[in-house]
């Protein structure tokens, strides 16, 4: 059964690593949350480590940046582990063909640049989608239209036989106090139209492999059962951290706050009813990362 926790710190004595989400967990996108920093920040004050899991379409160095910019500061975490690091991985190595249509926003276009960690990589071209041999897919160009206006270009894809490469498994992400549509809602779009989607964020778990590569790097060679992920995406963040056996823990103010009558805290019920429906267990809730 799920345990409604007040703090992090009231568990985290028994975890060396947190895999924690971004958005919806440090920050909204515009700013940061405060007393998530101050969690963070106290965990590595005790010796923990805090890995940085997100499924941003970026190169980690770009959300660095992003970070900074919307007050995240630097001490509160070691490392960034991002999706797009591992999707970009499976691109130069040419899981979709070496003629890619590209979607998603200009900023997204730093996942061209080369990556030097693969062997011999393909040499990637943004092309019209009638020439691509794939899709590479960051995310829609409006971000708040329906994902079905892709209809036409995914019917033609899917006739052509292309695997549509997803950066972003998010289906939503909340943008301040809007909701945004993410690479995940196209993909799955893609996916019911009978087209073959590829994943690399969470809840998949090539994304996992390179967070504990990262952390390898860092001379952190932390069993599972030393691990806590934190998020608020019970079907990346908490899905993904159950199939990898790591414990979780769900923040409901996020995006089901709603569903599960978060103000400070979860309403138990409401919680164990959201919880049921969804069939995933986390080890701990709380109503915002503090």
């Amino acid at each position: 059964m799920t345990q409604i926790v007040n703090a992090l710190a009231d568990i985290s004595a028994r975890y060396d690593v947190l895999l924690c989400d971004l958005w919806g967990c440090l920050h909204d996108g515009r700013m940061a949350f405060p007393p998530a920093v101050a969690a963070l920040q106290g965990f590595r004050a005790a010796g923990g480590t805090v890995v940085l899991l997100t499924n941003a379409p970026r190169a980690r160095a770009e959300v660095a940046k992003q970070l900074e910019r919307i007050g995240v500061p630097e001490d509160c975490w070691d490392v960034i582990v991002t999706s797009g690091d591992s999707a970009r991985a499976a691109m130069f190595e040419g899981v979709v063909g070496p003629k890619v249509w590209f979607m998603g926003y200009e900023r997204d276009l730093t996942v061209f640049e080369p990556l030097h960690i693969v062997e011999n990589p393909v040499a990637i071209e943004r092309v019209p989608l009638d020439q691509a041999t794939g899709i590479v897919c960051c995310g829609p160009e409006d971000p708040y239209a329906d994902p079905a206006i892709y209809r036409p270009q995914f019917l033609y894809a899917k006739q052509k036989g292309l695997k549509l490469l997803c950066f972003n498994p998010d289906i939503v992400v909340d943008f301040g106090d809007r909701r945004q549509w993410c690479a995940g809602a196209l993909a799955q779009l893609y996916t019911e139209m009978g087209g073959t989607s590829l994943y690399f964020g969470k809840p998949h778990p090539p994304i996992y492999d390179l967070a504990r590569r990262r952390l390898a790097a860092l001379g952190k060679l932390v069993p599972d059962a030393r691990m806590l992920a934190i998020g608020d995406g019970i079907k990346t963040d908490i899905a993904g951290a159950m199939g990898e056996d790591i414990d979780s823990l769900f923040i409901t103010g996020g995006l089901a706050a709603k569903e599960t009558g978060t103000a400070e805290q979860p309403d138990p019920d409401a919680l164990g009813r959201f919880l049921e429906r969804e069939s995933y267990a986390p080890m701990y809730a709380i109503g915002y990362l503090r």
